[in-house]
């Protein structure tokens, strides 16, 4: 298996993708598009999932007040005063046409009645300095005529759909409250495919109950599914959770960095050269981060990270062999 390099970096990072892609630096702006989650209203659940903040994981996300262009807006202020703050990073580009990726984060952003999500999302991917759509939302809430939009707008400009699959354990499911099976998901993903649409899952590692063994066979899983790119999030505890009343009962406990370090490295290995990685770390906000606290330190993870991937000569797809693929779960 060829060890593969992708601009310095032994895996084919997201900033990587979109230099090839936009043929530029790239942002993300986080917005919320003032949807709930039926697994918050009462149709699956009430609760959340576990490990969810009242944030609804858009922690970081602009007002849900305020209009798109107006969301747009701010989350571009947000963004060049983060640039200012890391004077290594590229300076945000003032109004670069085409420079953000518009990022329905909070919540479930397929949940809300057609007519609603096509103005919301039209309004988007119409504004000149939005270069691609990115909609964070659950299997279970992707109807035809839903999935029939997001492809509409992907003939206009690319449109991304992240899907917080976590595991594929049902029994972790369960305790999660996720709220639905893996088939579901398997049917979502099957009709996103078909439909042309670029789909992102999101993997937690250290969830409560599972061993390496299990977390690994759920990237895996989505090797063998080419998914198109994929988040690793490390588990996080955030105040106010339920996760975190039973963090605080000891009812489990959080990877250490080492842990970490290590199942990234593992998690790589098997991944399909060819998958985005999105994300290796994830960042809960500080403010109301119970554990694990080293995850804080972002910067830090990251150069712990590089730094081990050198030391173990670890590369994304090292131990991939394409051999062994199925075509998609029927």
């Amino acid at each position: 298996n060829m060890r593969q390099d992708w601009n310095g970096k032994p895996y084919y990072s997201l900033d990587y993708y979109l230099k090839q892609t936009f043929g530029k630096k790239v942002y993300k702006l986080a917005l919320d598009g003032g949807m709930t989650c039926p697994n918050r209203d009462g149709t699956v659940g009430t609760g959340g999932c576990i490990f969810c903040s009242a944030g609804g994981s858009g922690d970081f996300a602009a007002g849900r007040t305020a209009s798109v262009k107006q969301q747009v807006e701010e989350a571009k202020a947000c963004v060049a005063k983060k640039m200012k703050q890391a004077p290594s990073a590229d300076a945000a580009p003032a109004s670069e046409t085409g420079s953000y990726i518009a990022y329905f984060q909070s919540y479930t952003n397929t949940y809300a009645p057609l007519p609603y999500l096509t103005s919301l999302f039209t309004e988007a991917i119409s504004l000149p300095d939005i270069c691609a759509l990115s909609v964070a939302t659950r299997p279970d809430c992707l109807p035809d005529e839903t999935i029939a939009l997001l492809a509409s707008l992907n003939r206009i400009k690319p449109v991304w759909v992240e899907l917080g699959l976590q595991t594929i354990h049902e029994k972790t499911a369960d305790f999660i409250r996720r709220g639905y099976p893996l088939p579901v998901f398997e049917d979502a993903y099957r009709r996103l495919k078909q439909a042309g649409l670029t789909v992102i899952v999101h993997v937690i590692l250290g969830l409560p109950g599972e061993t390496t063994d299990d977390m690994l066979a759920t990237v895996r899983y989505l090797a063998r599914l080419s998914v198109d790119g994929i988040k690793l999030q490390l588990l996080h505890v955030l105040k106010g959770t339920d996760l975190d009343i039973l963090y605080r009962e000891g009812a489990f406990r959080t990877l250490e960095s080492e842990e970490y370090l290590e199942l990234i490295g593992r998690c790589l290995c098997l991944l399909p050269p060819e998958t985005v990685i999105h994300r290796l770390s994830g960042d809960g906000p500080k403010s109301i981060l119970t554990a694990p606290l080293w995850s804080g330190n972002k910067r830090m993870v990251l150069n712990s990270l590089s730094r081990y991937l050198r030391e173990h000569e670890i590369w994304q797809g090292k131990f991939y062999f394409p051999a062994d693929k199925f075509t998609s779960p029927q």
